[in-house]
């Protein structure tokens, strides 16, 4: 099941999605008499291309994604608090590379704030969790090596190592951390879902979403006025998360 869905989920992903529809439509054209049908299916690939390359739509939803739960900013209210937990977000192993350069930077960008709570919380435990997926090396290891690469104490870590998704993720913490609070890092778009999955465990995460995609610019740029790669990646987010979302749900495990 857990392959099943990390392949046919991306067949509904912005750019597959459009492909799709455009191949479809030259063999419309190409391969059979019915050139308007396929005509008006390369229209409707080339207009959705338009839609999700400026953004609008997705930007929105994405947004009320991220902003359901506020960034972890003053931190006297959770001094108490022991464990810090970081998801993993990906990373491929390379040794001709740095480790530093293994991880993805969804996991780079939670894993410097899960440091930052961490160091505000002198009292804390970093919790780092991942495991093998796509890779040898399990993500939470690799997370440990750049953390202690960045300051941190191999004393104040601890490993969640057989996860492979955010359900997995719940179910291992919950044998660290038992019935106590715990501050959650994870991207902001990934938030709603985690924390859903953890209460569903009977967990009691504290929020601390990062690395916002969606974020209010000061000043209007030229990059506004055109299409951009970036805006698909904020459209594939969307996808994945309400896909994840509507999975969990059909599957009872949120």
């Amino acid at each position: 099941m857990f392959m099943f869905k990390k392949i046919v989920a991306p067949l509904f992903f912005p750019v597959p999605l459009c492909l799709e529809i455009l191949i479809l439509g030259l063999i419309l054209l190409w391969f059979t008499k019915k050139q308007k049908a396929g005509k008006i299916v390369v229209s409707f690939g080339v207009g959705l291309m338009l839609l999700f390359g400026y953004g609008t739509i997705q930007d929105i939803l994405l947004r009320s994604l991220e902003n359901e739960y506020p960034p972890l900013m003053d931190l006297q209210e959770v001094d108490d608090v022991k464990w810090v937990v970081v998801l993993g977000g990906g990373h491929i192993t390379d040794p001709s590379l740095p480790v530093t350069d293994h991880i993805s930077k969804p996991t780079l960008s939670r894993l410097v704030e899960g440091i930052r709570i961490h160091k505000i919380l002198p009292k804390s435990k970093l919790i780092l969790s991942g495991g093998k997926v796509f890779d040898q090396v399990p993500n939470a290891k690799v997370m440990a090596d750049v953390a202690v690469i960045l300051g941190i104490n191999r004393s104040d870590i601890v490993l969640e190592k057989d996860s492979k998704d955010t359900k997995d993720e719940a179910i291992f913490i919950k044998k660290i951390v038992k019935n106590e609070k715990f501050i959650l890092v994870t991207t902001a778009s990934h938030m709603a879902r985690s924390i859903a999955l953890f209460k569903k465990r009977g967990l009691k995460p504290i929020p601390a979403p990062i690395d916002h995609s969606v974020k209010k610019g000061q000043r209007i740029t030229p990059g506004v006025f055109f299409p951009n790669s970036g805006k698909f990646r904020n459209a594939e987010v969307v996808f994945y998360e309400y896909l994840g979302l509507a999975w969990a749900k059909l599957r009872g495990h949120i």
